[in-house]
């Protein structure tokens, strides 16, 4: 199925959990000299316009990244992620949204290396084009992802992170985000994987995120946003969580104080929740 694209939703609350998460992975990584790898299963197309386009169909950026935007009073980590949003902007309005490989890019070193995989061939042309000129340092494929990264795994740094977000439109790709970390853990165990995935009304989204806690990992850290109650015809997302494989130490107390400031600020209702759950060693 190749009939999502990502621009409908490009900055709402799932991207600003997604990518202000994805940046404290990757500044952890950075803190050693040692290179790393940042391998992206599901790219998109790496940017988005959210004043043209697909965007401004919904328009769901304006109860994401734009109630920050304004905000005096961040976190100092999500203020970190809300930044580079700006600096993509610098002109204050907010008219273009980072995807998770700009994100990325912003924050890998010179000795770091990004291998992006996008299968749809509209967004893959697109994101060939916004990564022109890094030469091997950035490496595209028009691939599915979940077949490609098992070749790339261990990466030749032993160093990694491996954010897998697929649009789950096709039920299946539930099924092949256990079995890719299976593989993956198999491959590289000391890696940290960060999978994104939505909150739905349906059994499959619903039993992930017990599935990936009988990952054959010591430890592990869920978070998850509900912004408003699940619709009563049954459809719809109400929010999304990230699960991360081997994550930073330091990432639990970060997003104990993070995340009931999402909650009041991108909550939509009285029923917006978080959950923040952790295994250590």
């Amino acid at each position: 199925m190749l009939s999502y694209r990502h621009a409908f939703h490009a900055g709402n609350h799932a991207d600003v959990l997604k990518h202000f998460v994805e940046v404290q992975l990757l500044r952890y990584l950075a803190q050693k000299d040692k290179p790393f790898w940042y391998i992206d299963t599901h790219a998109g197309a790496g940017c988005y316009a959210l004043d043209s386009g697909y965007a401004t169909q919904n328009a769901e950026y304006e109860s994401g990244i734009a109630r920050l935007a304004q905000r005096d009073d961040l976190p100092a980590p999500l203020a970190e992620y809300v930044d580079l949003v700006k600096r993509l902007n610098p002109d204050g309005q907010l008219k273009l949204y980072p995807g998770s490989p700009l994100v990325a890019l912003e924050l890998l070193r010179e000795q770091d290396r990004m291998r992006l995989f996008e299968l749809h061939p509209s967004d893959s042309e697109i994101l060939q084009e916004n990564f022109a000129g890094h030469g091997a340092r950035v490496l595209i494929q028009t691939a599915d992802g979940f077949g490609a990264m098992k070749a790339l795994l261990p990466p030749p740094p032993r160093r990694a992170l491996v954010l897998i977000d697929p649009p789950y439109e096709d039920k299946q790709d539930y099924r092949r985000v256990v079995a890719a970390l299976n593989e993956g853990l198999k491959r590289f165990t000391g890696g940290v994987y960060a999978v994104w995935y939505p909150q739905l009304q349906r059994a499959d989204a619903q039993q992930l995120p017990g599935q990936l806690k009988q990952l054959p990992v010591k430890s592990w850290l869920h978070a998850a946003l509900s912004v408003q109650a699940p619709g009563a015809d049954g459809f719809g997302m109400h929010g999304s969580g990230m699960f991360i494989l081997n994550p930073p130490w330091v990432l639990h107390g970060m997003l104990q104080e993070v995340m009931p400031y999402l909650v009041r600020h991108l909550g939509q209702d009285e029923q917006a929740a978080f959950t923040l759950e952790y295994r250590a060693n």
